[in-house]
């Protein structure tokens, strides 16, 4: 009988031909490492953040503050994942943004100077400040999953299909692929 080889290789998840800096919706879902059970619970058809749940959902938020090229649109944190619509759009820089950026760090910086990062590289901050910020509570074992599910929202009917996804998620948590009682059925 032929034994199971993993590849070694990552196979690309992105599209080939795509920025995803490029200015755009973008909906993404991360998950945490065997789907554990992490950031709270549903109660009632709600999701209950705990201690963890409550600084991914802020770290979350910072990424707004961080990067004055993403808004979020909806978004929703689950027991052990989240989904979040992230709209990149470097042409929102308001003059205030703008100007705490430049001189945010003590050094003068132009606009041209702040590069927009691509959907991976804001994910990627998102996780590991995120993961940093759980281990300090004493949760060392924490591990996002590696990489993240993500799509290109192409149009309106879209966009609003995806929010009412999001929106409705928590209320059908008993029936929600991600739900570790659900992952043999699928």
């Amino acid at each position: 009988m032929p034994k199971f080889v993993r590849s070694k290789e990552r196979k690309p998840t992105r599209l080939k031909d795509c920025d995803y800096s490029e200015n755009g919706e973008y909906f993404i879902t991360i998950c945490v490492s065997g789907m554990k059970e992490c950031f709270g619970e549903i109660n009632g058809g709600e999701m209950v953040l705990n201690e963890i749940g409550k600084i991914v959902k802020n770290q979350l938020l910072w990424l707004e503050r961080q990067y004055p090229y993403v808004k979020l649109d909806e978004w929703v944190v689950m027991p052990n994942h989240l989904h979040a619509i992230i709209v990149i759009d470097d042409l929102c820089f308001s003059d205030d943004i703008i100007a705490s950026n430049m001189v945010g760090n003590g050094r003068d910086r132009s606009l041209q100077e702040m590069k927009t990062k691509s959907l991976s590289g804001l994910v990627g901050a998102f996780k590991t400040t995120s993961s940093k910020k759980i281990h300090r509570t004493g949760f060392s074992s924490f591990r996002w999953q590696k990489s993240f599910y993500d799509h290109i929202i192409g149009t309106e009917e879209e966009l609003d299909r995806i929010r009412d996804y999001i929106i409705s998620n928590p209320g059908k948590w008993d029936e929600d692929r991600n739900n570790p009682k659900n992952m043999l059925n699928y």
